[in-house]
């Protein structure tokens, strides 16, 4: 009868822990733990940048409410999600490199969605030593409400879609390290190649701003200077 007992519990206890398993078993869902990981945002806004329709968002963040990876807050008529806790951002972060690492159709999809476009990349510790001798300009090519929510200390603003019509904000003659929202996200890569196109010297930070947040590195928040 004991062991029957114990067995029972056991199954009931692995159970549980599949029940998280089965909440990220969805791009679509992990698409929105990524959004969320840069800051809090309304079910409209998540499903605009996530190529959804409001009642598709809906039905996914409350699969991730329920299993307690997101938590919101009212504010009037509009409901805000954001991540329940570092915790959440960290083993989706984790998630990503196992998949990598182990399997390859990962690697294809990221190659194929990322591109190629020869540029150097640097580490935290690299940017953070040459932001302190003054001889970069560190680029955030987020969305704006993005960078409010939190951002490099010291980083312009400028959205990867109004690069080319506002290049003219960033000095010539200097070195311009750009990020965005992560190791996988494409906005980097497509502000480099645009920058590059247009003769300016840019380099990628080796993954972006959930990363930096995960190391413990400061983080500004607000509007653009």
């Amino acid at each position: 009868m004991a062991g029957t007992t114990t067995a029972g519990t056991k199954s009931h206890l692995y159970d549980a822990f599949a029940a998280s398993g089965k909440a990220l078993a969805s791009g679509k869902r992990l698409e929105l733990i990524d959004l969320l990981a840069q800051g809090e945002r309304t079910v409209d806004a998540l499903a605009k940048a996530a190529g959804l329709n409001l009642t598709t968002a809906s039905a996914h963040l409350q699969t991730l409410k329920q299993a307690g990876f997101v938590a919101t807050r009212r504010e009037g008529v509009r409901i805000y999600y954001r991540l329940a806790g570092h915790d959440v951002a960290q083993l989706f972060a984790l998630l990503r490199k196992v998949g990598e690492a182990h399997q390859a159709a990962v690697t294809a999809a990221r190659d194929a969605y990322l591109g190629e476009d020869g540029a150097v990349e640097v580490t935290h510790e690299e940017l953070c030593a040459r932001t302190a001798a003054g001889d970069v300009v560190v680029l955030d090519v987020r969305p704006v409400e993005e960078y409010m929510a939190g951002h490099i200390p010291g980083a312009v603003s400028i959205p990867v879609g109004e690069l080319a019509d506002r290049i003219n904000e960033l000095p010539e003659e200097t070195e311009i390290v750009v990020y965005c929202r992560g190791e996988y996200c494409v906005l980097a890569y497509d502000a480099v190649r645009l920058l590059t196109d247009l003769g300016r010297r840019a380099v990628r930070l080796n993954d972006g701003m959930l990363e930096w947040r995960l190391a413990d590195l400061p983080v500004d928040a607000g509007a653009p200077a």
